[in-house]
């Protein structure tokens, strides 16, 4: 019996000094394997007298049960001692800020656009949309651009090919959303023409349009965003009017001045370019280019099937790109398509 509690107390303190379960394992064959220890004295019983082999079986298992409850003791210590390395190791602060997932946010161009459509809602203009593959007739014809106008050369225009590589029958990517007004009017007109005084169109076109440019100031593809009012005595101070008021409304600001200088459009007559200037600010005193406009001429008018001699309009036409680019200080219309996230965060 005193030699059955050495081994036991021989086994404990082997376990004890172990802290690898590979290096226990070895260790428990030492007193439980096929040739350890306890093993040994249980082949040994059948040596024994029969008086004394019931009392010595006993003594061994009851041994050996105490070499395996220290086995599994040491086994679960280890076990626990692993686990609280690697949560150690692991540790979260909870004291710390979360880390959120980064958020998205409009582009800054999609916020101009977004203003804009507010502002006119206000004063009473409905968005229009249309496709951006157009015919040539809406992009060109039914807005009085004659054939031989730089505008539908292949150098200005993307026009689009058929599957076998041959260009398309005047089809191509819309170079303004002015077709949109075009499609507006003639839609306007077949639903109520018929009557003796037909509702007043009052529109803005926003939308993406594509021409062959790139520069820090123009890219092959931009946005636009055109208006529209058609109505009985629409006139030229309507428009000045209308004009005015939205810019000083986008920019946030009294302190600007508003010029119509004459220049030429094909679908209006007479047309004029818009300049703004401001007078504060790092554009103090610079005028500025800012949109074209014109009365609608009286040809687009015929076109969409509306009496020129009834009804008078005017239209203009937004670079929202470049709206963009004067109210957030940008100087370069290339930052805002480059997928820089760097540059883009600042809007967000």
């Amino acid at each position: 019996m005193d030699h059955l509690e050495q081994i036991v107390n021989e086994a404990r303190a082997a376990f004890a000094g172990i802290s690898d379960p590979d290096a226990l394992e070895q260790a428990k064959a030492r007193f439980l394997g096929k040739n350890g220890q306890i093993s040994e004295l249980l082949k040994n019983l059948g040596k024994l007298p029969p008086e004394e082999k019931k009392t010595a079986g006993a003594a061994i298992n009851q041994a050996k049960q105490a070499v395996e409850e220290a086995l599994n003791s040491r086994r679960e210590a280890i076990r626990e001692a692993a686990l609280a390395a690697r949560l150690a190791e692991e540790a979260l602060d909870v004291t710390l800020p979360g880390r959120s997932e980064l958020r998205g946010g409009l582009h800054p161009v999609t916020r101009t656009l977004e203003r804009i459509e507010s502002l006119f809602a206000s004063i009473g203009f409905t968005a229009a949309d249309g496709p951006e593959i157009e015919e040539d007739f809406f992009n060109f014809t039914a807005l009085n651009t004659p054939e031989d106008h730089p505008a539908r050369s292949m150098h200005d225009t993307f026009y689009l090919n058929n599957p076998d590589g041959s260009l398309a029958e005047k089809v191509l990517l819309r170079t303004h959303t002015s077709p949109i007004q075009a499609r507006y009017m003639q839609a306007h007109v077949a639903k109520y023409g018929q009557l003796e005084r037909m509702p007043e169109i009052r529109i803005i076109a926003p939308g993406r349009v594509y021409r062959v440019d790139s520069d820090a100031t123009h890219s092959p593809m931009f946005h636009q965003v055109e208006g529209l009012w058609v109505g009985e005595n629409v006139s030229f101070a309507d428009l000045k009017g209308v004009i005015a008021d939205f810019l000083k409304r986008f920019f946030e600001t009294d302190d600007l001045n508003v010029r119509f200088r004459p220049s030429f459009f094909p679908f209006t007559e007479p047309s004029a370019e818009i300049d703004v200037a401001f007078m504060s600010g790092a554009l103090k005193g610079r005028w500025l280019e800012i949109a074209g406009c014109g009365m609608v001429h009286p040809n687009v008018l015929r076109h969409a099937g509306i009496d020129p001699e009834k009804y008078t309009g005017f239209a203009f036409g937004f670079g929202p790109d470049r709206l963009t680019m004067l109210r957030y200080g940008v100087n370069d219309l290339r930052l805002f398509f480059e997928g820089d996230l760097r540059f883009l965060r600042q809007f967000a």
